[in-house]
């Protein structure tokens, strides 16, 4: 059997970003509470991962600190998906992934503050900028306001995530570590439902056939697949070409958007405005590292 080409390796990476974009499509096509979707999604992906962990015989003992660990990055996650899921109900999928590029914010002030390191000030400058561009839409759009708001503590808990994540990952095989977190979403998710119920007009409910579809999609393409295909995608590529195109998960999911719910009718011109003060923070950023890094490869050179 051929070994896969670095072409190959490339269209797995952007297939990945592809069905990256259609995770906030799914979310709003499901007609399920935001609650209610992230426990399906955390169950069916749950089962999926045991079943195939279980063939393969390579679901692994932890001790419990260990699990305790994961649990708690898991329930960091679940609560990242329930509130991205929340701020595209309550306003539309443009807006949750607009305010999904915040978590670079968030990630430039907690990451400082939990490892104990000085704030960069680049960081911060990039960060007032994206911070100008949410505020365009929020401050002129008063339509938006609790979905930005829903997607601003959003992407709080993704940075959290990505962050305590790391300490994680390096520790245990990676699907072991999203089966774990996984399943600890759910529990937490299932322990909060009932209270959930009793405070709220909610009742549980039951996907339909369509919804039932959607969140297998959501489980097996969207969770495992795009897991499946960064992983394969990191064995050849670099992590921060990686990372750089999934910087167009927004574009697209914003593209997808307005052909699948013709949102583009709901966007005001200000809404562009600070989508691209937004972008403009991701370019200067990704121009300065890619010159700190030459200049890195540079001084590394011996004659």
């Amino acid at each position: 059997m051929p070994f896969p080409t670095m072409k190959q390796y490339f269209i797995k990476l952007h297939l990945s970003v592809l069905i990256a974009g259609f995770t906030g499509i799914l979310g709003k096509l499901i007609t399920l509470n935001e609650v209610f979707l992230v426990w399906y999604r955390m169950l069916i992906t749950s089962i999926i991962l045991l079943i195939i962990l279980s063939i393969k015989k390579q679901l692994q003992r932890l001790p419990a600190k260990e699990i305790l660990k994961l649990a708690g990055v898991g329930i960091l996650l679940t609560s990242h998906w329930v509130f991205f899921y929340g701020s595209i109900k309550a306003a539309n999928v443009s807006i949750g992934v607009v305010c999904f590029s915040l978590s670079g914010v968030f990630t430039a002030i907690f990451e400082p503050l939990l490892h104990r390191r000085r704030i960069k000030v680049k960081e911060i400058f990039f960060s007032i900028l994206t911070l100008c561009g949410i505020s365009l839409i929020f401050h002129f759009d008063s339509r938006y306001r609790l979905g930005i708001a829903l997607g601003t503590i959003s992407s709080a808990l993704a940075a959290l995530f990505i962050i305590t994540n790391k300490h994680v990952s390096t520790r245990h095989s990676s699907t072991t570590i999203l089966f774990y977190e996984m399943v600890s979403g759910f529990l937490f998710l299932s322990v909060l439902i009932p209270v959930f119920l009793y405070f709220s007009s909610e009742k549980f409910e039951v996907p339909n056939i369509s919804n039932s579809v959607y969140i297998l999609c959501l489980a097996v393409f969207c969770t495992i697949g795009l897991y499946t295909l960064q992983t394969q995608a990191l064995r050849k590529i670099s992590a921060f070409t990686v990372n750089l195109s999934y910087n167009l998960e927004p574009l697209y999911t914003i593209i997808l958007a307005m052909i699948i719910f013709g949102e583009e009718k709901e966007l005001t011109f200000v809404f562009y405005i600070g989508l691209g003060l937004i972008v403009l923070s991701v370019v200067l950023q990704t121009l300065i590292f890619m010159r700190n890094k030459d200049k890195n490869v540079n001084a590394n050179i011996s004659f």
